[in-house]
């Protein structure tokens, strides 16, 4: 019998996965007692913790009694679904973790339909008892109704619950009666969640994600399916297209605590990870040296959003950022696409723009932020949908929207969600809010957030998902102001700013070097509006003491990455540096704006 437990820890995005491995492994005492070791452990990269989201899985491992457990972190994100359908192949069972008061969302349902399909073994915590008005019971009812609606066999139904809060650390299966430990959900786990299976036979192992290391270059980590995987051992590697390649492994490591430990030899049902194997990507098999077999390629959804990446052709380029070339970006496009498999990249018929798809806003701009830290300087255009013709009729991406409000703004959320094509479909009181469930475009979604947030005061909770193909809702209301738009190149001054105040919101402040064509702000109507922000004020030999009114202004707005990608239009570019952000008109000056704007109406 083997003593080894491959879990997975699946849960929509912000209901506490992160939080519980920090309390699995302090409670398994993987760190010395004066050790420091923060909150979050595993998420260790800058815009993981700046965002407080999961972007890539990470694999840990603990001792629980004399039974060796494999956590796989997984991100809680629709838009990064495809990093959980990989890593699911990992796992024997799941963790699915539910916010005792939210209870089923939408990336909830749509990561268990992929772990029920798998077949994995499931057992169910309802986190965050500690919340005021949570409904523990209700959450558990909810989601054994979603498990029978997504037709879970009699065995994956019939799953163990265990109540508790992560935060405060302790677990237990009654959720009135609180511990002081989260022993009750290891031993959950090591009852319910079957051994790794021992398959005999030649060497089967399929890589499911991968490491870089400055050393040893790329590390190839999988589940070892069948046989033994050795040191030195020469295997084949067989490529998601078949073509076979010979090579040899050089060293291996199993995981251990937030480690990597050097060993000889691994056998099958554990998750290791390899070195010395060139030229692999995700989903490809390392098989045995003489008799070659492959496992079934990981499928994974395809992507529903596409944007324009292009070289920065600003006036200001290359002032910020080292890595401007084409051939630069070109690069670290495909390298992403190697280990991000939801991504792909294609040529356009410029030879400085490529057309990158993706699953949503999210995915895309964490991509474009991780190349802008990295030095890169670059110019993205307006996230489009990907339409398809199916017998012979245009369709369009569905989604499942839900929003969560309080119950008086209730009627502003429906109306704006109507405007873009958006159908209510189920209207309930959920504690103090209000539960609201749409079906909706994609298109529609894009831009949608910031205005619901706006409408609500920055209280309603939005959540979405891809349902299906349809056919095209039509015409959707885009942007419904015009912009401001800078005349000249130069610096901006606060006299200029103070004086055209009444003319729209800004988006830059005073002293601040702008150019030609450049966005500075949004106009009060629905055109688009040249203006000259660098001028400054005349001086006169006049000195009276009432003449000399101070500039009184209002702060400018600062977007977001994703805010700016759902703000922009089609005939606008976002400009991204290392330092700053810009929004611009693809065509600088008016006269070319005028000649060449028939193209975008």
């Amino acid at each position: 019998m083997q003593k080894i437990r491959n879990i997975a820890i699946i849960a929509h995005v912000d209901h506490g996965k992160t939080t519980l491995v920090d309390k699995i492994l302090h409670s398994c005492s993987i760190f010395r007692d004066n050790e420091q070791t923060g909150e979050l452990i595993l998420d260790n990269n800058d815009l993981e913790r700046e965002r407080g989201i999961t972007i890539v899985s990470k694999n840990v491992s603990v001792q629980y009694k004399d039974v060796k457990i494999n956590i796989i972190d997984t991100p809680g994100h629709a838009d990064f679904g495809g990093e959980v359908e990989r890593v699911l192949k990992m796992a024997d069972g799941v963790l699915l973790l539910c916010d005792a008061f939210e209870g089923a969302m939408p990336q909830t349902r749509f990561v268990t339909q992929k772990a029920l399909a798998l077949g994995l073994k499931p057992i169910v915590v309802v986190n965050k008892v500690d919340k005021e008005n949570c409904r523990p019971e209700e959450v558990y009812e909810q989601i054994f109704e979603l498990f029978f609606n997504l037709e879970a066999t009699e065995e994956q139904l019939d799953f163990p619950v265990i109540y508790g809060s992560s935060k405060q650390g302790w677990m237990s299966t009654d959720w009135q009666k609180p511990t002081t430990d989260i022993f009750a959900l290891l031993d959950a786990v090591v009852a319910n969640i079957p051994p790794a299976p021992i398959n005999d036979g030649t060497l089967q192992m399929q890589i499911t994600s991968l490491d870089y290391s400055s050393f040893v270059g790329r590390i190839a980590i999988g589940r070892v399916h069948r046989g033994t995987i050795k040191e030195n051992q020469p295997v084949t590697l067989i490529k998601r297209d078949g073509k076979i390649v010979k090579t040899r492994v050089k060293e291996l490591y199993t995981f251990e605590g937030l480690g990597k430990i050097r060993t000889q030899e691994v056998g099958s049902g554990d998750i290791c990870a390899v070195v010395g194997i060139d030229g692999f990507d995700i989903g490809d098999t390392i098989a045995d040296f003489e008799a070659p077999e492959q496992l079934p390629v990981i499928s994974i959804d395809e992507p529903t959003m596409n944007m324009l990446f292009t070289i920065n052709n600003s006036p200001f380029f290359g002032k910020e950022g080292k890595l401007v070339t084409s051939q630069r970006i070109k690069d670290r496009l495909m390298k992403e696409m190697e280990k991000n498999l939801a991504l792909k990249v294609v040529e356009t018929q410029g030879a400085d723009s490529w057309l990158v798809y993706g699953r949503g806003i999210l995915h895309l701009s964490v991509l474009i932020e991780t190349m802008r830290r990295e030095g890169y300087e670059l110019q993205v255009g307006q996230p489009q949908v990907i339409v398809k013709e199916i017998d012979g009729k245009k369709h369009e991406p569905i989604e499942t929207l839900i929003v969560d409000v309080p119950a008086e703004v209730s009627g502003k959320v429906i109306e704006l969600v109507t405007q873009r094509k958006g159908e209510l479909l189920i209207m309930e009181p959920k504690g103090d809010l209000q539960h609201l469930e749409f079906e909706i475009p994609s298109r529609g979604i894009i831009g949608l957030r910031n205005n619901v947030l706006t409408a609500t005061a920055g209280e309603a909770i939005m959540a979405h998902r891809f349902k299906a193909y349809e056919p095209w809702k039509g015409t959707i209301p885009g942007r419904l102001n015009g912009v401001l738009i800078s005349m000249d190149k130069g610096t901006t001054t606060a006299y200029s700013i103070d004086k055209l105040q009444d003319r729209g919101r800004f988006f830059v402040d005073p002293g601040v070097d702008i150019y030609e064509g450049q966005i500075l702000g949004e106009h009060i109507r629905d055109n688009d509006l040249v203006i000259n922000i660098v001028k400054g004020k005349a001086l006169t030999n006049m000195r009276a003491s009432g003449t000399d009114d101070n500039a009184r202004i209002a702060p400018a707005i600062k977007f977001s990455l994703e805010e700016a990608m759902e703000y922009i239009q089609a005939d606008e570019y976002i400009e991204v540096t290392p330092v700053s952000m810009r929004l611009r008109k693809i065509f600088l000056t008016e006269q070319e704006r005028k000649v060449k704007g028939k193209q975008f109406a």
